[in-house]
């Protein structure tokens, strides 16, 4: 997978804007880098683009800014001499997408088919755009697919919204989805980032989906820890199992048999998507996690990391669902 595409996974989501005047590229893409999306696929729609398309490139060099709607290769011209980091199209055109590998721009050309998804991997290609996802079959279309082409990955895009936003990236074989519903139009038109800023924070909570797991309390050692799992447990009606370096009441209260780490314990935090609420929390929150506490499953892939920080004398760690 190209580098672009595979920082793009880790982001989750890309928002599709329509600018009708450059002048709104720098607010909006202070708005969604601000909100948790430092990325965007500006539609080529308008004669504004291109111009909005540098603007952003310009002043947020580490965005992931990108040209949708393209059509030909003057469009892609325009789109990398703006900046573009990659190339979206509505369907596939062969020497659309010839003419960006030639350039060495990643494209993600659209599809709706397996006859489009065979064209694809006859140029080359193991990411494709799946559009207009909804009215095209959605995720059930895009699982069929995958089935025979086995290392073709998908980007939906059309009718994904908060709804069915996790549902679609809970397929592996989608590396991200493409929406517009925290940039549509007539908030771009009216100027009102305020308001985009909290639709794009909006969309990145539903898509890591944080919740407490447990909390862990420190206890000096083993006789304390069970102790204190007993009484919790017969107090509030929990059952209490009995681990290898903790003692659980219920699913909520852990106590350990010795101090682990945080100077009182620590906090479990359960998120949809591990990799990409790590990357969001370094990126856009300035969180640094601490390498050495990854604990990871059998194909490599991340289950748990704690953060350097404590927080109210409580280390604090990610856990995947």
């Amino acid at each position: 997978m190209e580098p672009i595409l595979e920082k793009i996974s880790k982001i989750g989501i890309v928002p599709v804007v329509k600018i009708d005047d450059a002048k709104d590229a720098l607010p909006l893409a202070k708005a969604l880098c601000a909100g948790g999306l430092p990325c965007a696929e500006v539609t080529f729609r308008t004669a504004a683009a291109a111009d909005a398309i540098k603007i952003m490139t310009e002043n947020f060099p580490d965005m992931c800014v990108g040209a949708g709607t393209v059509l030909n290769s003057e469009q892609v011209d325009a789109a990398v001499a703006a900046g573009a980091k990659f190339i979206v199209s509505p369907g596939l055109n062969p020497n659309t997408v010839k003419y960006c590998i030639n350039k060495g721009v990643p494209i993600t050309p659209g599809t709706s088919s397996p006859s489009d998804i065979e064209q694809a991997i006859e140029l080359g290609l193991d990411v494709v755009k799946f559009f207009p996802a909804e009215q095209s079959g959605g995720l059930a279309k895009i699982k069929a697919m995958a089935a025979p082409y086995v290392n073709m990955k998908f980007m939906p895009t059309g009718g994904i919204n908060a709804k069915n936003l996790t549902s679609y990236l809970d397929f592996p074989k989608i590396i991200a989805c493409g929406g517009s519903w925290m940039v549509p139009g007539d908030l771009i038109n009216a100027g009102e980032w305020d308001k985009i800023g909290q639709l794009t924070r909006e969309a990145v909570q539903t898509m890591l989906g944080f919740e407490i797991a447990h909390v862990g309390v420190n206890c000096a050692n083993e006789a304390e820890a069970e102790k204190a799992a007993n009484r919790f447990g017969f107090l509030f009606g929990m059952p209490v199992k009995v681990g290898n370096s903790s003692i659980f009441a219920g699913g909520a209260v852990e106590y350990m048999k010795e101090p682990y780490l945080g100077k009182n314990g620590h906090i479990a935090i359960r998120t949809n998507y591990i990799e990409r609420a790590v990357n969001y929390m370094t990126t856009v929150l300035g969180c640094e996690f601490a390498e050495d506490t990854a604990k990871r499953g059998p194909k490599g892939e991340l289950k748990a990391i704690y953060i350097k920080e404590e927080i109210a004398g409580f280390a604090v760690h990610l856990v995947q669902k």
